[in-house]
């Protein structure tokens, strides 16, 4: 290529690198933004968005989630555009460092997923099924969600309904949760049909596997992106020594 077309493809480059990088920065400020929001004024959120959001926030902190996702997001989104902006070498290879972590860090977590299913099986029971022997039937956030899960899914308790036995719900009304097919027998005659339902770890895991063509893509595209980043933040960066 002419010094001018080299010159014009390194600009179309870089104007495209500012404006991705550009839409990651918005991104993240308004996913901390949303995250402050939930932190601070929770009830409000939950007013907009319904009894859904309560169950989730009741499971899963998304004030810090989004707050963390947010702030990552700002970092890379700036440091890339600009870095493309004012031409830093420092800037750019800042970027690309990041978002090669971020890379690295996905892709072990993916490995780590594949490999020790049975550990994250074990470390969910260790969390979950306390929070089910005791929240179940007191906390109506974490019933509603846990209930919806159950009705949707076709699944009771995390393993099995064993997670049930001996729980606040059990002890108080002799059966297992309606979603558990219904009013089951009491503990002694659990056998005869409770057996029957499988836990939703193991139903959530089969979701994932039968949907693993698309999960794999988007995971795909992820990557591509990363990479795609990565590629074009190290071509600048070797372009601004030839300049």
């Amino acid at each position: 290529l002419s010094p001018g077309a080299k010159m014009g493809f390194f600009t179309f480059i870089k104007v495209m690198m500012i404006l991705f990088n550009l839409a990651i920065f918005l991104s993240g400020g308004t996913l901390l933004g949303v995250g402050i929001w939930v932190k601070v004024d929770g009830q409000s959120f939950v007013n907009i968005f319904g009894t859904l959001s309560s169950s989730i926030l009741q499971v899963v902190n998304v004030s810090y989630v989004l707050i963390v996702i947010g702030a990552i997001l700002l970092v890379i989104g700036f440091l890339g555009c600009y870095g493309a902006q004012k031409e830093s070498k420092c800037l750019l290879m800042m970027f690309f460092s990041v978002v090669l972590i971020i890379f690295i860090a996905e892709i072990a977590v993916a490995v780590l997923a594949l490999v020790y299913t049975s550990l994250a099986e074990t470390l969910l029971t260790a969390l979950v099924t306390p929070v089910l022997k005791e929240k179940y039937g007191v906390d109506k956030s974490l019933t509603h969600i846990w209930n919806v899960t159950m009705t949707e899914v076709h699944c009771c308790g995390l393993n099995d309904y064993t997670d049930f036995n001996d729980s606040y719900w059990y002890k108080t009304y002799g059966t297992y949760p309606p979603p558990c097919s219904g009013a089951l027998p009491p503990l002694a005659h659990a056998h005869l049909c409770g057996c029957l339902l499988q836990g939703c770890f193991d139903q959530i895991l089969e979701e994932i596997r039968t949907n693993a063509g698309v999960a794999g893509g988007v995971a795909a595209g992820i990557g591509a992106l990363e990479i795609a980043a990565m590629a074009v933040s190290m071509y600048l960066y070797c372009r601004l020594d030839e300049k």
